[in-house]
């Protein structure tokens, strides 16, 4: 039954849904999620903790992998809620201001990732073109002010949207797409004048996502061209090879973005199911990876877990 708000005609609750389509999903996709979850928040504290520990971690490459961590943790928490409610308890509702609160959330971290990603984009060109400089370009304090910048450009960006949605009332139905809220989801209900936020939708994929990709594939333009210069083979090999776990990372983030964009300007075109699916790729699969990617592929961190792990078996005496 449809419940709204008589005075701003606001749904009092959206319903969320899972895996629609698949029958039974909650019996394998709860043990699964809870694991995921786990893995997520234990790779990216890992991290977060290494480098704040292990001094040989305090370059400029870990310090914006760091950061990467935390936002990944940001929008991994800002997803659990609204996860745990639907797959681990059954409950499909959320409220109506908590589903604004999310999608702030939700789209804030996710334009944090981004901007950060192209820090590291620019931390690979500066390390592979100016390698005697890297650290007097890349200060601590540079890096700083690079990581508070991508912060307070997520912050003031995403603000406009739960403001934009409060104003609207909602009169085709309450139920959502994934088990979390995002913006252009909740916009679909709504039957008032809502122009105004699909042209600052599409302002802020093209002034964040699509401004980010468009300078990570500049700074790789510009990185092959610095690879190119370099005299030996293997020297060119060894430079590339420090851009394989970013360039991977790139592709994860983007690809299921850019997927589930197009999908919101051609909805009649995928199956609801195909939505969920890159959904929830679009937003579980960069925090669950990145970490263990740059682990595998990374061996001053490997070094570190294994160090971390010696000094724990000697602390417990084993």
């Amino acid at each position: 039954m449809l419940t709204y708000n008589s005075t701003t005609f606001q749904p009092a609750v959206f319903i969320l849904t899972g895996l629609r389509g698949l029958v039974g999903a909650r019996l394998w996709l709860s043990p699964l999620l809870s694991l995921m979850y786990f893995i997520t928040f234990l790779g990216n504290c890992t991290l977060l903790y290494l480098v704040k520990i292990d001094h040989s971690l305090q370059e400029p490459q870990y310090l914006f992998l760091s950061m990467l961590a935390g936002a990944d943790l940001g929008l991994s928490v800002s997803t659990l809620y609204s996860v745990f409610l639907v797959y681990i308890l059954g409950i499909n509702e959320i409220t109506f201001d908590g589903c604004l609160t999310q999608l702030f959330f939700i789209h804030t971290f996710s334009s944090m990732g981004s901007g950060i990603l192209l820090s590291m984009a620019f931390d690979r060109f500066v390390a592979i073109s100016r390698p005697l400089h890297y650290t007097t370009i890349l200060t601590h304090t540079r890096i700083a002010k690079m990581g508070l910048a991508t912060f307070w450009r997520g912050v003031f960006l995403m603000t406009p949207l739960p403001i934009l949605l409060k104003r609207l009332p909602f009169c085709k139905g309450q139920t959502l797409s994934y088990s979390y809220c995002l913006h252009p989801n909740v916009m679909k209900l709504a039957c008032g004048p809502v122009k105004i936020n699909i042209f600052y939708g599409l302002v802020l994929v093209l002034c964040s996502f699509g401004l980010d990709s468009v300078l990570i594939g500049l700074s790789y333009i510009l990185i092959l061209r610095a690879v190119l210069g370099i005299a030996s083979r293997e020297g060119r090999l060894k430079a590339l090879n420090t851009c394989i776990s970013h360039i991977f990372i790139v592709l994860i983030y983007y690809m299921p973005h850019l997927s589930i964009t197009l999908m919101h300007r051609i909805p009649h075109q995928s199956s609801p199911l195909t939505h969920a699916v890159l959904g929830n790729l679009y937003l579980f699969m960069p925090p669950l990876v990145n970490p263990i990617v740059y682990s595998l592929k990374t061996k001053q961190i490997r070094a570190a877990i294994q160090k971390m792990f010696k000094v724990w078996r000697k602390g417990n005496g084993t």
